[in-house]
């Protein structure tokens, strides 16, 4: 067929402009899914004063639903922050983009013992946002009684029988289990996993509800005496709220987590991203962050204006053992996932 060339190039110029106003416009753009409540509104305000860049926000309640969205593919997401072990995973799929971290301006703010960790050893996939750990937190007005093991919460005593909450996700809560039952993590044994199970289904009957979303009111609010969650989050709901709530420090340990700022494969604007790492890590912003989220900083802050010390927020300064969780092998965490399926059936 005969093409009329004048259509044909108004054609391509339309094409061409449109991909050109296309680019300008995901140009001043930055899409995050994050943790809930994780990134401080005032310091994404800033960065958008100063940059001209407009940020949303949209938050995930586990690592599981964070990966599950980027294998799916397109997620629209510039910046996305799972824990270290999904870091792993998510490398090891090729779901991320190389940014070149070492060689960003964020990498020379990371503390020395964060710096190219197991989970992201060339240092070229992910800048840390914030470390912490898993555990338990009680409300006192519920129950009154020792919280110095994971016992209180795996196999608890009468005044907490069905007034216990765990996540709806299997990844921390089966490494808490293996934690007391002295069961190491990533186990490949289907014996050691059946104990697991056992200890859980043992404790199902008590447990009024598996979600993890409205942990603050469910335990703030004294609906339930025991809740499976974070230390920082803990810390916040007790200073902020002034609920009555003890977060637990387990003689058998608790299960440690660092999430990262890292970049999903195809992302429209990586260099916005890569702006918002390096902002995010500056000292005052990271201090402006820490004071936010209230987990640990694992980049530099500034101590003079930090809030937070022993002395008003013993949750981040854990006095047991802290085991990281670690990326599994597939024939283990299929162990972990029929663990959780059999648990829920």
């Amino acid at each position: 067929m005969f093409k009329n060339p004048r259509v044909t190039s108004l054609v391509v110029a339309s094409a061409l402009g449109l991909a050109f106003s296309v680019s300008a416009h995901a140009e001043g753009k930055l899409s995050i899914y994050a943790w809930a409540d994780s990134i401080a509104p005032d310091v994404v305000a800033k960065f958008e004063k100063e940059t001209g860049i407009d940020v949303t926000v949209d938050a995930f309640s586990s690592n599981e639903d964070l990966l599950t969205k980027l294998q799916a593919g397109s997620s629209g997401y510039d910046i996305v922050t799972p824990s270290q072990h999904f870091v792993k995973i998510m490398i090891d799929s090729g779901l991320l983009e190389d940014i070149g971290a070492s060689s960003m301006a964020a990498y020379q703010q990371i503390l020395p013992e964060w710096q190219k960790p197991w989970w992201d050893p060339t240092g070229n996939h992910s800048i840390p946002l914030a470390f912490g750990n898993a555990g338990y937190t009680v409300n006192r007005d519920v129950y009154k009684g020792p919280v110095d093991s994971w016992k209180t919460y795996f196999e608890p005593p009468v005044e907490l029988r069905g007034k216990i909450a765990s996540l709806a996700q299997p990844d921390e809560v089966v490494s808490a289990a293996q934690n007391y039952l002295g069961i190491k993590y990533c186990s490949e044994d289907p014996q050691e996993m059946k104990r697991v199970l056992d200890l859980l289904q043992a404790q199902k009957p008590y447990v009024a509800a598996y979600s993890s979303d409205n942990i603050e009111n469910r335990i703030g609010g004294g609906e339930v005496g025991a809740h499976f969650w974070w230390d920082g989050n803990t810390m916040r709901v007790r200073r902020n709220d002034k609920a009555n709530v003890e977060y637990a420090m387990p003689k058998e340990g608790l299960v440690g987590w660092l999430d990262s700022y890292v970049v999903p494969k195809g992302a429209a604007n990586i260099d916005n991203a890569k702006k918002f790492i390096d902002f995010m890590a500056e000292i005052d912003n990271a201090t402006d962050e820490y004071n936010y989220y209230g987990h640990s900083s694992p980049v530099k802050i500034d101590e003079t204006k930090a809030l937070y010390s022993k002395e008003n927020a013993p949750e981040l300064f854990p006095t047991v053992p802290v085991k990281m969780g670690e990326a599994c092998s597939p024939a283990a965490q299929e162990l972990v996932t029929k663990v959780w399926t059999q648990l829920l059936q």
